[in-house]
């Protein structure tokens, strides 16, 4: 099922932004073609998905994050987006319940590879709620929840009461109808910095922080992958956002995602951040 057998400690998200030092992947599935393509795209095509897949692995590796990669288990074409399985806190893993009835069981099935891997259980949303876990943006000590026609009340207000546990300031971030998800419109580079597609959420959720725009026409740039404060990972397709970032500070690790991009998955939801120093 993996390719490690690693065991993990009590300590995990020691800091949101910090550096990532191990990531849950799951390989792409053959239904990944069936996915309805964004628009203007081709439709996805598995054997570059899982070119591009291993490449996103070996990428981690070489930046010294631990991979935990598992094989699909079911036909839905978004099971590689891994980070909708769980949210990572300090102390242990809090499940999700994901918006989509052919995701459901894959909390079950990441609650047993954390009971494998000794990771902490920090709750789990329950029904009736529904919560993605890429509509969870963790970022210093705030936790930014999503609130679109994804997940409800419900499973964002249990979300809510274990991260105030866990001593987060929680704010729910409107999205825009076109968003794919908070994770895909804004990314944290930085405890107190974040990058977000124009348009797409609630401008007034970010005060406190340190916001840098990216350019209209590439709408899922913001989706990276925190590697480390000022260190991302990102789909190279955005020249103009790669270009910004770098002029603000900012490490980029551009590698091909496009077959991901195609179905609106991005690098931010293909790990599911299990450890930060």
């Amino acid at each position: 099922m993996t390719t490690k057998t690693a065991h993990f400690g009590p300590r995990l998200v020691g800091t949101p932004t910090g550096t990532l030092r191990a990531a849950v992947l799951v390989k792409p599935t053959r239904a990944i073609e069936k996915a309805k393509p964004l628009a203007g795209e081709p439709g996805a095509v598995y054997a570059w998905a899982t070119e591009q897949h291993a490449v996103l692995r070996k990428t981690l590796e070489y930046f010294g994050v631990e991979t935990i990669v598992l094989e699909p288990h079911a036909e839905d074409p978004y099971e590689s987006a891994a980070a909708d399985a769980a949210v990572a806190f300090e102390d242990g893993a809090m499940l999700m319940r994901p918006t989509s009835m052919s995701r459901r069981a894959e909390a079950d099935r990441m609650k047993a590879e954390f009971a494998r891997i000794d990771v902490p259980l920090a709750g789990h949303i329950a029904a009736p709620g529904l919560l993605d876990g890429s509509d969870v943006l963790l970022v210093g000590e705030t936790a930014f929840v999503g609130v679109s026609a994804r997940g409800n009340a419900i499973g964002r207000s249990g979300f809510s009461e274990v991260a105030r546990a866990h001593g987060y300031r929680v704010v729910e971030v409107k999205l825009a109808p076109a968003a794919q998800c908070l994770r895909a419109v804004v990314g944290a580079v930085a405890k107190d910095t974040l990058v977000i597609t124009p348009g797409q959420s609630d401008p007034s959720a970010w005060q406190g922080f340190r916001t840098i725009e990216l350019a209209r026409g590439e709408e899922l740039a913001a989706g990276v992958l925190t590697l480390g404060e000022h260190h991302v990972l990102a789909d190279r397709r955005y020249r103009t956002t790669l270009g910004t970032m770098r002029k603000a500070g900012i490490t980029v690790e551009a590698i091909d995602l496009y077959d991901f991009h195609k179905v609106g998955i991005t690098p931010s939801m293909l790990a599911l951040a299990l450890k930060r120093d």
